[in-house]
């Protein structure tokens, strides 16, 4: 059973380092080229984004994140106290990270990315800068639930004799 509950924290790990990673790209390469020339870039960025788009592996592993850590939690509730509170801070911050990105983001992809350009340039140039500067944000408190999973495991780890 610990064998189980070993791999189900590194699960939540790696799904989490995945979240992270890939948020911290889209800061890095693609929102830099969103705002290079707005509204032109804008404009490339919806042609390119035709079947699918960065949201499409949020939606997917975001959930998923959720999922594996609650799990996980479940599993691990009984192995000690601070293996269960590392991992119900991790999965508190994955959901709360969801939050944010429903409540701040989601109205600025669409003004992005999905109302009509006619006459919007500055609100898409102020809803980029908001995205582009609370996105170190949300990968910092993703981060964050990524260290509370190591945190666990290691704690797991030392409490198993592992």
């Amino acid at each position: 059973m610990n064998n189980l509950r070993e791999i189900a924290i590194c699960l939540a790990a790696t799904f989490a380092a995945g979240i992270l990673f890939v948020n911290v790209y889209t800061s890095i390469v693609d929102a830099p080229n969103w705002g290079r020339d707005i509204p032109a870039s804008m404009e490339a960025t919806r042609n390119y984004w035709v079947v699918a788009n960065p949201g499409t592996f949020f939606r997917i592993f975001s959930p998923a994140n959720q999922v594996v850590t609650l799990i996980t939690l479940i599993a691990c509730w009984t192995v000690d106290k601070r293996v269960r509170y590392y991992l119900l801070a991790a999965l508190v911050l994955a959901v709360a990270t969801d939050a944010i990105t429903f409540a701040y983001f989601y109205p600025r992809n669409a003004i992005m990315f999905e109302n009509p350009m006619d006459g919007n340039t500055e609100a898409i140039r102020t809803a980029w800068k908001g995205w582009t500067q609370v996105n170190w944000l949300r990968s910092a408190i993703i981060a964050i639930g990524l260290f509370l999973d190591f945190a666990a495991l290691l704690r797991f780890a030392g409490k198993t004799g592992r």
